[in-house]
Formats: C-alpha cells, structure tokens, sequence
C-alpha cells in the first residue's frame, strides 16, 4: 500500500468540483461542493451521536436505506440545522443534483456545515448548480475540500493505492473539522469513495469498525456536533472480486481504509482552531484495548493538560489527573509517562510518581509543533492512540465572535 495523490478523485470514476454560490458572504470562499460516480456505489455512512441532528443527516440516512447512492452535495456556510424548513432545503439540494445530473435525488446523500439555527436558502444552491456540474472533474478533489471547509486552515486531503485480488485498487478521502470536534460516531465531515468493489453490508462494517480506532479518537474541545458524518461510496470500477465476507481482502480493505482515516483525523486535531500544535497520545501496556482507548483519549480531551502543551510546561500530573478521572480500570502506581518529540524524549513519570529532568529540555521538547504523550500502563499488551491539540487564547478569540 502506498499514498498517492487525487484525494477523492482517486480511485477510478469519481469526479467532483467546488464553487462559491453565495452561501458564505467572502467570495473568495467555496461553500459548495459535489462528489459524483460515473456509476451506482455501494454506500456506507456513520452519523452524530448528539440527539440534535442536521436536517441533513436526517434525508441520508433515508437516501441511504438502501445500501446505494451515486454522489453527495455539500455546502458550508449553514448546518441547516434547528430549522422549521431543514428537510425540505435538505431534500430540495438533492433534487437540484437531480435537475442538473439526472441523478435519482434519492441516490443522493446530502451534508451541511457552518453557523447552527441560521435560515438556509436554497436560492443561492441553486444559482450555482449550473457552475458546480459543469466544473466537474476527475480532477476535482482540491477544489471539493476547499468547499467543506469552514474554520479549517488546512486542505485535508489523501489517497491510498493497493493490490486487491490481482488488481490495483484506490481509496481516497477529504474531510473538514478544525472546531467543534468531540466526535462519538464518526467526525466532523469526511467523504471516502473507492473504486473497490465490496458490499453495502461489509462497506457499512468495515467503516463502523474503522471510526473506533480513527475518528473518535480525535478530539480538539470536547464538543460534538450536530452534523457529524463519514460517508463512503465504492463503484466496484477496480474489477477485483467483490468483498461479501469477512475475509483476507476484506482485511486488506479495512488496513487501506484505516490508513485514509488515520491520516485524516491527525490532519483534523493539527488543525484544531487556534492550535499550534499536534499532540499524539499513546497508551501501552494496558490489559485490554477498551482501557487503552480511555487512557489515550482522556488525556487529549483535557483541558488543563493542553493548556500546559500550549505552553510547553512539563505538567506530567495533569495526565495522571485526567487518567484517574477517566474511570478506566487500572493501577496508577504503575504508570510510565515519557513526552517526546523531534527535539528530544523526556521521561517525567515512573510507577506513578515524578523523576527528576531539566526544564529547559523540556521546554525544548515541547516547543515542537509535533508532541507525543506515551502512557505505559505496565499492565497488559493492549494499546491505543489519540489525536488532539494544545488550547490557545486563539481559540477563545474565534469561537467568541463565531456567528456574528
């Protein structure tokens, strides 16, 4: 397996574009998006666990009843979420996909982002169908991720290409999320298509398994939202052997779909708004992956410890403090804590109490806009990682005037 570039144009018979219609008031910014296969997929998707949903969500997940979809509109700008008219705008975007494509709306699925509890009108949507289809392309991945984000500053973007059943095979994803990133299901938004060839059964299972260990390990401040969604389209256009079962090339899917993911949610906790740094958190040896899943992700959500790795300080006790307040099972008095970076590895904990370091090292360390929290739990073989970010005065300042 191997990353190459495209995105969602990547595999074999998607194309996509992005414009600017009018959504957002900068017209500098897209806030449209499409992503089309050249044939029926397979279709898979996972969605928010808040019990206040986008309209949105709501019409894909009936679009999707059937296992099948052909493409997905997006827009930023609007979640069209708490709206008396959500679902009929919701539906109306894909019927508008249906005008210009010919596409049945029902094989739509439809997603939105932005401002909560604002009116959506679907007048700019459609003033710029005309533009968004003609601007389709096998080379339009770039410009749809441009067009799902919202605080973001950074393109999230990335193909994988590998060998299945004899054939060359190709998943690619983009995804949007720099706030309101707390997920329980899925993440922000993030469109996978494949040109694998595998069930809408197993395509929903493999990405229900993947979300476990990707998405909802990230976290950048504790908030889920309410239009949270992964959708995942496969066409079959590669030509291997379709995927009915749990087999060996339904594993290989599943590690070529992992590394997609994997990738996107580092690129989402790097861009977490207002954050100058990435931090991975690792947990090890603990007795089963449920608790090194908590461990790792309770240190990443703590706002006292990011606030620290925002300062580069050394605050090791914060990490047990969230450890212990993370109702996972285990012995703090066994507990290793090493931070480390591209500038250096810094033990500051063993069998859960301080060892002596230099602080100056350790601003050193954590000055890097990479930084890694390893947790040895001294008590199993399990493991688990994490993604999150340091909290800045940056990210009281856009989420202070956010709406207005």
């Amino acid at each position: 397996m191997q990353y190459i570039a495209g995105g969602v144009c990547a595999p074999k018979g998607f194309k996509a574009a992005g414009v600017h219609c009018g959504i957002r008031k900068n017209r500098t910014k897209y806030d449209l998006a499409l992503i089309v296969s050249d044939e029926m997929a397979a279709a898979a998707a996972v969605y928010t666990q808040n019990l206040v949903k986008g309209a949105p969500i709501l019409v894909t997940k009936e679009h999707l009843a059937d296992g099948y979809a052909r493409a997905v509109i997006v827009n930023s700008g609007n979640a069209n979420t708490c709206n008396a008219n959500g679902i009929e705008i919701a539906k109306g975007m894909c019927a508008l996909v249906r005008e210009h494509t010919g596409i049945d709306e029902k094989d739509v699925a439809v997603a939105s982002t932005g401002v909560i509890g604002q009116p959506l009108s679907l007048q700019p949507i459609a003033d710029g169908m005309e533009k968004l289809v003609n601007a389709l392309s096998y080379d339009g991945s770039v410009d749809a991720a441009n067009a799902i984000m919202t605080t973001d500053t950074l393109l999230k973007q990335f193909a994988v290409e590998f060998m299945m059943d004899g054939v060359v095979c190709t998943i690619g994803g983009i995804a949007k999320g720099s706030g309101m990133i707390h997920p329980n299901m899925a993440t922000m938004l993030s469109f996978i298509t494949t040109d694998c060839a595998i069930s809408p059964e197993m395509l929903q299972e493999a990405l229900k398994e993947d979300i476990v260990e990707s998405f909802n390990m990230v976290s950048v401040d504790g908030d889920t939202s309410t239009n949270d969604m992964v959708m995942i389209m496969a066409n079959g256009l590669a030509g291997n052997s379709p995927i009915t079962k749990k087999n060996a090339d339904y594993a290989t899917f599943r590690s070529a779909l992992r590394m997609i993911t994997q990738m996107l949610s580092r690129a989402i906790a790097k861009d977490g708004e207002g954050a100058t740094k990435l931090i991975v958190s690792k947990t090890v040896g603990a007795k089963n992956v449920e608790t090194a899943r908590t461990v790792a992700k309770a240190v990443i959500c703590s706002n006292l410890f990011k606030a620290a790795m925002f300062g580069a300080d050394a605050n090791w006790g914060r990490v047990l403090c969230a450890i212990g307040y993370s109702g996972a099972d285990v012995d703090v008095n066994k507990i290793d804590v090493t931070f480390s970076s591209e500038m250096g590895k810094l033990p500051v904990c063993m069998n859960g109490a301080g060892v002596p370091f230099d602080e100056d090292e350790a601003k050193k360390v954590l000055s890097a806009n990479e930084v890694n929290v390893l947790v040895d739990l001294c008590d199993g073989e399990c493991e688990a990682t994490a993604w999150g970010c340091d909290l800045t005065y940056d990210y009281v300042k856009i989420n202070g005037d956010y709406r207005t």
